[in-house]
């Protein structure tokens, strides 16, 4: 009687579907079937290759002693020990998950140029760009945005356009968000409040000098433009000398971010300060966070519809969850202004659990899975419960699974 029959089969285990349950064979074939994986594509996850000697319950129990028999047949028949072994450890293990991302300065925002009055120059039908930035420039509070007429049009920071003129008795959220940007440029004579007072447009006259525009003490609504912060122009509709029709320019952010569109099957990936680790075409390793998850999923139309409109609605695949990464180190991004990255969050993370290399499992022909040890009364084998997969171990558990056992690793 031998002590294995059969002999290597290949057990693919997916970093992803750790949580599920291996399977054994069906009793039948030879084969363990491999574990199930919990996702499809477009995750890219990680399977690990390992063989796995399938055991028949005969020769474990010939192994361990339990069949009778010629003691002179058992003596030339027992095996010398495992070629390899290795020691069941306490550890952690952390289950991850790659898709594909692009490195950029995230989506970019139109700028539609207007007149002096608040009403735009397209509907109006006059005024001329004189001036405009390089593609790739940085727009900082208070620089120029682009030139009407040969009038600065400088950047306010904030989070509403201001959409009326503003002069001494008005009040609103607007005139605090030009008195904020009037303080923060320098100019003083004023208290930074809802309230336009004398001080106020004194001050205004002071910027409207500073720029080179009429000292009018009052703002309308084309005197400026709002964003949240400063600005990376990312492409420059117009040219200089056309009159100011459609969008002048658009811009991003100026800090690169990378962004994800993530199937909202996959949601449970992520959440606000989710680590990750972006990989670079060249191969280099940048750490990232997860700093904005979008709420509203998207889809693209279903075959024949010429609506342009999606649902997300009855579980499309195509459903997806817009989401932003923030970069630790911008330096090792080197030139990359754009490019398409690998992302690999790290789902999740199980601490002090015991764990062997997954090529010590050993497949039993009747179902499930078992460790090999060797001792005194020969090889025994060791039934397992299968847990988590991660970095080529896997997490197992059962009656006489302790840290520091000895196992052994078929080749």
């Amino acid at each position: 009687m031998t002590l294995h029959e059969s002999t290597e089969n290949v057990l693919a285990a997916d970093d992803a579907g750790s949580g599920d349950d291996a399977r054994g064979g069906d009793g039948q074939g030879g084969q363990a079937p491999a574990v199930s994986r919990r996702r499809k594509r477009p995750l890219r996850t990680s399977l690990i290759a390992t063989a796995v000697v399938v055991v028949t319950t005969t020769g474990v129990a010939a192994a361990t002693g339990v069949l009778g028999g010629d003691s002179d047949t058992s003596a030339s028949a027992a095996p010398s020990g495992p070629p390899k072994t290795a020691k069941v450890e306490s550890t952690s293990l952390t289950r991850t998950e790659t898709v594909n991302g692009n490195l950029g300065y995230g989506d970019a925002t139109a700028v539609q140029a207007h007149t002096q009055g608040g009403e735009s120059a397209q509907s109006k039908g006059s005024g001329l760009i004189t001036w405009l930035p390089g593609e790739g420039d940085t727009i900082k509070r208070g620089g120029t945005v682009y030139n009407l007429d040969d009038q600065k049009v400088p950047l306010l920071y904030g989070s509403t356009p201001l959409y009326r003129t503003v002069e001494s008795g008005s009040e609103g959220k607007d005139v605090k968000l030009l008195e904020e940007n009037l303080s923060a440029l320098g100019y003083t004579g004023f208290t930074v409040d809802d309230e336009y007072t004398d001080g106020t447009a004194d001050a205004v006259k002071a910027w409207q000098e500073d720029l080179g525009r009429e000292e009018t003490g009052t703002v309308a609504p084309g005197d400026a433009v709002v964003a949240t912060g400063e600005r990376r122009v990312a492409d420059v509709k117009a040219t200089s000398g056309s009159s100011p029709t459609g969008d002048i320019l658009t811009w991003t952010g100026t800090e690169r971010i990378v962004t994800v569109d993530l199937e909202v099957k996959f949601e449970d990936l992520v959440d606000d300060g989710t680590k990750a680790t972006i990989k670079l075409p060249d191969g280099t390793t940048v750490d990232a966070t997860v700093k904005d998850i979008g709420t509203a999923a998207t889809a693209a139309p279903a075959e024949g519809n010429t609506s342009g409109s999606g649902s997300s609605s009855g579980g499309s695949e195509d459903a997806t969850l817009p989401v932003e990464l923030e970069l630790k180190d911008h330096k090792k991004l080197g030139r990359y202004q754009a490019a398409p990255v690998d992302i690999t969050f790290e789902a999740e993370t199980r601490k002090d659990v015991l764990a062997v290399p997954i090529n010590a499992l050993v497949a039993l022909r009747e179902g499930g899975y078992a460790l090999e040890t060797f001792g005194t009364k020969g090889i025994e084998y060791v039934p397992v419960e299968l847990g988590m997969f991660a970095g080529g171990m896997v997490e197992v558990s059962g009656k006489g699974v302790t840290e520091g056992l000895v196992v052994g690793v078929p080749k």
